[in-house]
């Protein structure tokens, strides 16, 4: 599954980092010390791509700045939307700005989430020689890999599927609320600025499909509860901070952005 070169060398050199960040902060956090690795590696990462986050924060404001004169230019070229998506791209161009704003920083971001989403999740990157004859289920082997490690008691590479104890059922279930209550506040952001701003309507990629898209926008933090479900526990770490990362980031980055657009 996804074997491909540089994702895997990539994951290796993350491993390596998350190990010597484990060892670091093992004196500190004892049994704990691979999982406050996990949580502090994916913090790091987070800050290291911060300025295309920026990036993308700027081109959303550009874009709700311009949404009265979108709005205006949809009322008048109602019935000529040919002449409507000239308009349009004529409006973004002389304001410097683009119809997509943000969608490029966004994806310049992935390959870091799938790295760290593909070690976390299958381990890969990590010797596969220190880790044979290991198992979810935590089976003791003289050498270790990064999921064998443990929190609560807990594999870093258990299941829910692996089984349910009463460890299991404390850890996931800590975690899984943590993710519902981020899920239930993004998705509240996200359903307050469509409605304040017409982010899926009010620009030149409108369409018969803008509508449903917009209400199932809402609906895609909820993704993280289902993959929760279904990866081992170093992945649902990593979830919950990377989720909880940016949850922080709308909080201050996306703060003054309501006052811009009540001030139409």
């Amino acid at each position: 599954m996804l074997a491909f070169a540089p994702l895997h060398a990539a994951a290796s050199v993350a491993a390596t980092v998350v190990t010597w960040l484990s060892g670091t902060l093992e004196p500190l956090t004892g049994g704990a010390a691979t999982a406050a690795a996990i949580v502090l590696f994916t913090v790091g990462v987070r800050l290291l791509i911060s300025p295309l986050t920026l990036a993308q924060v700027r081109g959303e404001r550009r874009r709700a700045a311009l949404a009265p004169e979108v709005r205006d230019l949809q009322r008048r070229y109602a019935d000529d939307p040919a002449r409507l998506q000239s308009e349009l791209f004529a409006l973004y161009r002389r304001a410097g700005a683009s119809p997509v704003a943000g969608c490029l920083p966004a994806l310049l971001q992935a390959p870091f989430f799938m790295v760290m989403y593909r070690l976390f999740a299958t381990g890969d990157g990590i010797d596969n020689s220190s880790s044979a004859g290991l198992t979810p289920r935590g089976d003791l082997e003289p050498s270790r890999s990064l999921l064998d490690e443990r929190l609560g008691g807990v594999p870093l590479g258990w299941h829910l599927g692996d089984g349910l104890s009463g460890p299991v059922l404390a850890v996931f279930g800590v975690l899984l609320v943590a993710l519902l209550a981020l899920a239930w506040y993004s998705s509240r952001r996200a359903r307050r600025a469509a409605a304040a701003t017409g982010a899926v309507a009010g620009t030149p990629t409108e369409g018969p499909g803008a509508a449903t898209l917009g209400r199932l926008l809402p609906l895609l933090p909820y993704t993280t509860v289902l993959v929760a479900l279904v990866v081992p526990l170093a992945a649902v770490l990593y979830l919950v901070t990377t989720t909880g990362w940016t949850a922080l980031e709308q909080v201050v980055l996306r703060r003054s952005q309501p006052a811009v657009i009540d001030a139409r």
